[in-house]
């Protein structure tokens, strides 16, 4: 057998792969830096911990459910534009962020910057990963999306850093600046369809009178209206009521246990290695193993994980919480768009990812700010957690229920 040809090694689908790692870098990235902008929030305006988590779960909330519209958009104007567009908000509401003189104002340029500009550039990226890949979707939407995974790693020690060097203010204005040079540059890389580039998917040989795999599919109109829909959207929607809570409290959790800031933040840099590591991996297996079934293993996982976390009191258990989680959370993220196309075809693609991901934004908006009005009552972050793993079970069992559903369009 001849060796592959350099075009074939080459295949554009996979530059399409590391710009799209380049703006979910950049863009969750930014976002999980939160955690360690916490206690200086608080100290800067002496508001509680549930008034300063508000501001993430606000974030968090736009930036999923705003994929409703921005998946959509994407689909009849392209990606490129969208994702330039959020890579310009998130810097500019990082800046804002720095500039800001009260907590709503905090809230303001943190939710109408960096909560719009990942909602304006996620859904769309991820959705044409999609389009470029049938075979090999579960590796290429990892590998795309670890960019999640390694900007949670490298961010938040980044910013903590400095947050000590430099004061809180002015860490926002630097990473404001990253955003923009680094997030509208990949941006700029994207391209939406091979087919319009003279391609087929995963590098394959393209024959004009081939049917083309990736515009075929669902109306987002039937998708949505589909049993295999409605029980994914309310497993994600439960599930996500306990999933984000570690990426806001985590650090203070291990303060309040002792543990100096150095090393707390080190434990949000854990979920980003345990994440990455769940994309870059896991992707591929759940191509061989079946990207639905795989789907129950990741809630699973993060039910056990999370079980962890409810007992963890030193840096060793609270890393291999992190570490554990962070897999199980990685392979969760990775394989969902992959598993939305596999049911619904390719042709609608974003608009069904984003409608998708507003279970997301609302399990983001209620689970990290109750668990921190919770602590305020409480002073404990037991029943968060326990509540936690709850919701991922129950996620479980209403995706084994999906599961057993025929599959109504194979992209």
């Amino acid at each position: 057998m001849s060796p592959p040809s350099f075009r074939h090694r080459a295949f554009q689908g996979w530059f399409i792969v590391a710009a799209v790692f380049a703006i979910t870098f950049v863009g969750f990235g930014s976002a999980y830096t939160f955690s360690a902008f916490v206690e200086s929030l608080q100290r800067e305006f002496n508001a509680s911990r549930g008034a300063v988590s508000l501001v993430f779960s606000l974030a968090g909330f736009l930036y999923f459910s705003l994929g409703a519209i921005s998946g959509p958009l994407a689909d009849r104007w392209g990606a490129r534009r969208l994702a330039i567009l959020g890579m310009a908000l998130i810097a500019l509401g990082l800046v804002l962020a720095g500039m800001a003189r009260t907590l709503g104002e905090v809230y303001a340029a943190y939710t109408f910057g960096v909560g719009l500009g990942v909602g304006c550039a996620y859904v769309p990226a991820v959705g044409v990963v999609q389009r470029w890949f049938v075979r090999r979707r579960g590796l290429a939407s990892g590998l795309a999306v670890s960019g999640i995974g390694v900007g949670t790693l490298v961010m938040p020690p980044v910013a903590s850093l400095l947050i000590d060097t430099l004061g809180w203010r002015q860490a926002y204005f630097i990473l404001g600046g990253l955003a923009a040079m680094f997030g509208i540059g990949a941006s700029l890389l994207i391209k939406d369809d091979p087919y319009t580039q003279g391609l087929a998917p995963d590098g394959d040989s393209r024959h004009m009178d081939a049917p083309t795999p990736n515009r075929s599919g669902l109306s987002v109109r039937d998708a949505v209206r589909s049993p295999q829909f409605v029980g994914l959207y309310i497993a994600c929607l439960i599930s996500s009521f306990g999933v984000f809570v570690p990426f806001v409290h985590l650090v203070p959790y291990a303060l309040d246990h002792g543990i100096a800031q150095s090393a707390a933040v080190l434990l949000l840099g854990a979920i980003g290695a345990g994440s990455t590591a769940g994309r870059f991996f896991l992707g591929g297996i759940a191509d061989r193993i079946g990207r639905q079934p795989f789907l129950l293993i990741t809630f699973s996982g993060m039910a056990l994980a999370l079980t962890i976390w409810a007992v963890a009191t030193n840096i060793w258990t609270l890393a291999v919480f992190a570490l554990l989680f962070g897999v199980f959370y990685g392979g969760w993220v990775a394989i969902l768009p992959a598993v939305m196309v596999d049911y619904f075809g390719g042709r609608n693609a974003s608009g069904i990812i984003g409608i998708l991901y507003t279970s997301v934004a609302v399990g983001t908006l209620i689970g990290p700010s109750v668990a921190g009005f919770a602590f305020d009552v409480s002073h404990s972050y037991t029943i968060p957690i326990i509540a936690s793993v709850g919701a991922n079970v129950c996620a479980l069992i209403i995706a084994a229920f999906v599961m057993r559903m025929p599959v109504t369009a194979v992209a």
